[in-house]
């Protein structure tokens, strides 16, 4: 474990903020998302996600790192190495869903509207949907409560020196960048952070800086910018000197199945041994929630192996 200093930080243990401090770098989620497209060499991800060269070859080597890919030169005499899915990227996949439902929802997107998805099981062009595993109601975050899991106390993050990108605004040809506008919103550690401290009830500059130690400065920044997204609405509460309270819009509620998803990866992938930091009830039939995402056209639970695409 990493010795709190200079270059860490002590926050409450959270299943999602380890995940996104494994993937949810903005190239990382790009790279994780072309692959799953199956756009594997060097030079097709350069195109596809638009990372420099030295950004890329960061990234890639990270995320071998992290066994979220495997690096492979099989073929006699290939010269140009080839990236794939290992077992624990795979299982983001339901996080793609809950990305792509997402973005369709709230952004226009020429390359997301043209796809179809076609389960297998059923044969049905089909959209994913989320629901409670126990009464199949859907999941949704004002049906949601949070309670301390077994794994509740402190972890010590490395502080990373990477900045928020400019926003990406891609050309129709530049490989299949499905939820960019995602991307580019939650491609940064510490504006995902806010955004999910806000599922749990924070709405205060000062609780969010309690929570997040993070600089007064970029707190600020990453706060404007979600407003400015129509993530978040504020209202004052204290009128000298004036003060706001940062509230979720639906935008920002539609959030939620991302951030579920995410969470049980990371519970499952990012764990210490100490159990779940956080566990989720699902209030409207009392059982501790396993959201399932599904197809909307026969109910069955989504897995990669089983669904194709159509553009």
């Amino acid at each position: 474990m990493p010795v709190l200093g200079k270059t860490t930080l002590s926050t409450k243990a959270s299943s999602i903020n380890r995940a996104l401090d494994e993937i949810g770098d903005k190239w990382c989620l790009l790279i994780l998302q072309e692959v799953f497209w199956g756009i594997n060499t060097f030079g097709e991800m350069l195109l596809g996600t638009g990372a420099s060269r030295g950004v890329l070859s960061n990234r890639l080597h990270w995320l071998q790192s992290i066994d979220c890919l495997r690096k492979d030169i099989t073929e006699k005499g290939q010269k140009r190495p080839t990236y794939h899915m290992t077992k624990k990227s795979i299982e983001l996949y339901r996080n793609g869903l809950m990305a792509m439902t997402w973005e369709r929802k709230y952004f226009t997107t020429p390359a997301l509207d043209s796809v179809e998805l076609i389960h297998d099981h059923c044969q049905k062009v089909f959209w994913p949907m989320i629901e409670c595993k126990y009464c199949n109601e859907p999941v949704m975050s004002k049906d949601v409560s949070f309670h301390k899991g077994p794994g509740a106390k402190k972890d010590i993050r490395i502080t990373k020196t990477r900045r928020r990108s400019s926003a990406l605004s891609p050309p129709d040809e530049r490989g299949k960048t499905l939820y960019i506008n995602l991307i580019n919103l939650l491609g940064d550690r510490w504006t995902a952070n806010i955004i999910a401290l806000a599922f749990h009830g924070f709405n205060r500059f000062d609780d969010f800086h309690k929570e997040l130690p993070v600089a007064t400065n970029i707190l600020a920044d990453r706060l404007k910018l979600l407003v400015q997204e129509g993530i978040f609405y504020r209202q004052p509460y204290q009128a000298s000197p004036l003060r706001y309270d940062y509230h979720l819009t639906d935008k920002g509620r539609d959030l939620f199945p991302y951030f579920v998803t995410l969470m049980a990866w990371g519970d499952k992938w990012c764990a210490t041994g100490d159990g779940n930091p956080i566990l989720l009830k699902h209030i409207s039939c009392g059982a501790y929630l396993h959201a399932e995402v599904r197809c909307d056209q026969c109910g069955e639970g989504l897995i990669a192996t089983e669904v194709h695409f159509k553009r």
